[in-house]
């Protein structure tokens, strides 16, 4: 039997799937101090984006030698040391299968929504206005999708994108796929210069340095929308807010943040910005799914 600590929420099934299996599973949220006295009491940890396995609770774990696995039930590991948890004999793992397709839905909602001001006109026809002439938006038919990033996520929007008669053009530093023909492959420069809407779905650089700042903004076509379902320290939010601001891009879309709640205020608020708490797998669905990939993790490693 494992004891099994839950601490960012997990599919209900899936608990009741690990409790049927014998093992005691305890769903709770832990501030990082108490964290690293719990920890030292679990054979394995299952995460989302909220609770931060770092070095100092890894360590802690170390003391008693109980913690063999560690979960993350969605996608990105920022939130885990996941190098120094493996050097250390504990396996780290992810869910990159389950969330696909609810992130590529959730960027094309953004995308809508930016090209039809559905949120900003949510807010002023609350306030009591009618701007009808002030919203004339554009048709996504015809227009030109450009993908930093091709795995899971981005050819699952891809072939939404394709169903809506976009153009897709993609960029990946493992060069072009071998098995997507009708989707393009070009220069990131290539890329930025000749997107209508462009979206992020890359990890992210190790030393936290954004793949969009201000040489990027400077390359895109004027009037373009950008949309992050990444992370957030993929943009530069200074540069950001500097390109929506001078109108050199139309909107942003932004589900993911350097800091989380965020803190920038004059972004989040900016009428030309579509926001989003992080909930790109936030879908009844998807977790669903993640938490029979979890039971499948657990299964195969303990």
């Amino acid at each position: 039997m494992l004891k099994i600590l839950v601490t960012d929420g997990m599919d209900k099934g899936a608990v009741q799937t690990l409790k049927g299996l014998g093992h005691e599973v305890i769903e709770q949220f832990f501030e990082p101090e108490e964290l690293k006295e719990q920890v030292k009491n679990f054979n394995v940890i299952i995460v989302r984006s909220a609770t931060k396995v770092r070095k100092e609770i890894i360590d802690s774990a170390l003391q008693t030698g109980n913690l063999k696995l560690i979960i993350r039930g969605g996608v990105g590991v920022d939130n885990i040391d996941v190098t120094y948890a493996e050097s250390k004999g504990i396996k780290v793992r992810n869910t990159p299968k389950a969330s696909s397709s609810a992130v590529a839905e959730l960027t094309l909602g953004h995308i809508f929504c930016l090209a039809r001001f559905i949120r900003i006109a949510n807010i002023t026809i609350r306030e009591g206005k009618w701007n009808k002439k002030q919203y004339k938006g554009i048709e996504l038919s015809g227009k030109t999708l450009g993908l930093i990033g091709f795995g899971r996520i981005g050819r699952e929007l891809a072939k939404k994108a394709k169903a809506l008669e976009m153009k897709v053009i993609y960029n990946d530093i493992l060069g072009p796929a071998k098995d997507c023909p009708e989707y393009s492959f070009v220069s990131l420069d290539e890329l930025l210069a000749d997107s209508d809407f462009i979206s992020l779905h890359v990890p992210g650089n190790k030393d936290k340095s954004p793949v969009i700042s201000k040489a990027e903004f400077t390359k895109m076509k004027d009037g373009a929308f950008l949309i992050n379902c990444a992370r957030g320290s993929v943009v530069d939010e200074a540069a950001l807010l500097e390109a929506l601001n001078s109108g050199k891009i139309a909107g942003a879309g932004i589900d993911v943040f350097p800091e989380e709640p965020p803190q920038n205020l004059e972004l989040i608020r900016h009428e030309k910005i579509s926001v989003t708490p992080h909930i790109g797998a936030s879908t009844k669905e998807a977790q669903k799914r993640i938490g029979a990939e979890i039971v499948s993790i657990i299964k195969e490693n303990i």
